[in-house]
This record gives C-alpha cells, structure tokens and sequence, in this order.
C-alpha cells in the first residue's frame, strides 16, 4: 500500500466519523450506543481521542487530554471543532508515513504494524465508531461496503486478542446475505440491524 492508498483509507474513515457527528445535536449525546456502558457522547469522545492517540505514536506529539478507555462525553458545544481538530491532526501525522514502511508505531498490544495494516486498524476505529452513533440515531450507516471490505483484513488479523481487555464484544454468527459491512460488524460483535428503537 503506498502513501496515497493509507490516506485514502485515513480519509474515507474520518469522513464517515464526521459525518456521523454532524447528525448529533446536544441531545444525542446522552443517547445509549452500541458499546454496552456508554453514550453516543461517550463512544465519540473515545472515537476522536484514539485518533490523536494513534497520531501521537506516528508524529511524536502530546497525547489526548483525557482517557480513550473512561470517556466522560464529547462537548454540547463546539462539536464539530472539537471532531475537526483531532481528525486534522490525525490526517497530518498520517500523510508523513510511507505506505511500504515495514513498521509503524500503534497503540496496539501488538506492537508496531505495517503500513497499511496500521492505517486500516485506525481507520477501523473511526469507521465503527461512526457506525455505532448513526445506528443510535436511526439513522443510514456511514460504514460503506468498500469500506468494510478494506478494513475486514487487518480486522480479522488483529481484534482477536483485543477482545479480552473488552475492547470488542464477542463475535456474532453470520447470517445468509450479509453484506461486507454486516460481517465486519458481526465480527467486531455488532448486530447490523441494531436501530435506536431496540435500545431505548
């Protein structure tokens, strides 16, 4: 994967996080989400802070001011300057990196990644992300085919081991017809017909 193609992927899930945050009023932060425990305000703060998280590892920068893992909930207020700011960020550090590079720091437990591999483990955070607050509103999904299929790889390489800190829940079986973007979300422990009416 060369430069072009790791911010290619960087950019479609960023786009995908900031359109799903443009959907939200103050409101909707205190809506529940699909990650057991928090509010959609909660899994956007967590969403934006793991994206300076992984720029801070590429660029050398200060880390997020806040936990990732103990959100207590994106602003009311300045929301899409709050979003803008981190992705930007992101988006920089991610455009100084070769896309053949053997390494690249992650936050993962795993440690260092390749190139493409990396950039599709934080595009995977953004894009999921911004499926579970859209599927909190009701409404249509940011988490594209295309998308799903680039980032179902590195997934499937990768989350397995993550699952016991709870960062995912445990996978969900398959069903005849799912489409890309439902088995990576079954994979990742979503159900892809979760609409806000089943859990409010």
């Amino acid at each position: 994967m060369n430069t072009t193609n790791v911010i290619s992927i960087i950019d479609e899930a960023h786009d995908a996080l900031r359109s799903a945050a443009r959907r939200l009023g103050p409101a909707d932060l205190a809506r529940p989400s699909a990650c057991a425990d928090w509010s959609v305000g909660q899994v956007l703060e967590h969403a934006v802070l793991d994206q300076v998280i992984w720029a801070a590892g590429i660029d050398g920068g200060p880390g997020p001011e806040g936990d990732p893992f103990a959100p207590t909930g994106a602003p009311a207020t300045g929301l899409s300057a709050y979003v803008d700011a981190a992705l930007v960020r992101a988006r920089d550090a991610w455009a100084t990196v070769d896309g053949g590079a053997a390494q690249v720091s992650t936050p993962l437990p795993q440690g260092p990644q390749a190139a493409d591999v990396a950039a599709a483990m934080a595009a995977l955070d953004a894009a999921v992300h911004a499926w579970d607050i859209t599927s909190s509103l009701g409404a249509p999904s940011p988490l594209t085919d295309g998308l799903a299929a680039q980032l179902d790889p590195a997934a499937r390489a990768l989350v397995e081991p993550l699952r016991q800190w709870g960062a995912y829940a445990p996978a969900l079986a398959g069903q005849d017809g799912d489409d890309p973007a439902a088995r990576l979300l079954r994979f990742l422990g979503r159900d892809p017909g979760r609409t806000v009416e089943a859990r409010l």
